[in-house]
């Protein structure tokens, strides 16, 4: 179940680059509907991404910063050692299993499902979701707080102000379809 700040989810970097998902993924975050964590080889990522996208050095400190700052339990220490044992279709993922593994979380939130198959992550009793499938899943699980975290998402929202459904329409280019027309469904 997916109802409580106990619920630990490690966030894959291609959840947290795209500005819409990621700020979803925290406000949901903030109103402790899970409890997120990633590592410094996710937020090595994270920085790659953004300096390949143009994103000013200055930019890429304070979203980093920002992140440890909002969730300063998040960052998994010392898992490391794990990852020379693991196995996976792509061995570059084996930093976000080694710390899924090393904080006993209950889910890896990722889009790249394939590099996470079911058979191998089961060894260790988690599993991999999309971003799509994981928000959607817990807005129905927790309708009212979700709501809440998206209208104050909304209304913190700048550069560029946008209302709700422009909100979402962003939500549903950036692969949020379902998260989108749920949210949208209770209105």
């Amino acid at each position: 179940m997916i109802h409580s700040i106990r619920f630990t989810c490690v966030l894959d970097t291609n959840v947290i680059y795209p500005l819409e998902v990621r700020d979803l993924l925290f406000w949901f975050a903030h109103y402790d509907l899970y409890t997120p964590k990633w590592s410094k080889h996710i937020f090595s990522e994270w920085e790659e991404v953004m300096r390949r996208r143009g994103v000013r050095e200055d930019e890429i400190k304070k979203r980093l910063a920002v992140a440890n700052q909002a969730f300063p339990d998040a960052m998994v220490e010392n898992y490391e050692p794990l990852i020379a044992g693991l196995s996976l279709p792509d061995e570059k993922d084996r930093h976000v299993l080694a710390a899924a593994i090393k904080t006993n979380a209950n889910l890896i939130i990722t889009n790249n499902l394939k590099d996470f198959p079911e058979s191998l992550l089961s060894a260790y009793s988690l599993s991999a979701k999309s971003a799509d499938d994981f928000l959607a899943d817990t807005i129905d699980l927790n309708s009212e707080t979700a709501v809440e975290a998206f209208r104050e998402l909304v209304l913190y929202r700048r550069n560029p102000d946008l209302d709700a459904y422009q909100v979402l329409d962003r939500f549903r280019k950036n692969g949020l379809k379902n998260t989108a027309n749920f949210l949208h469904s209770l209105l």
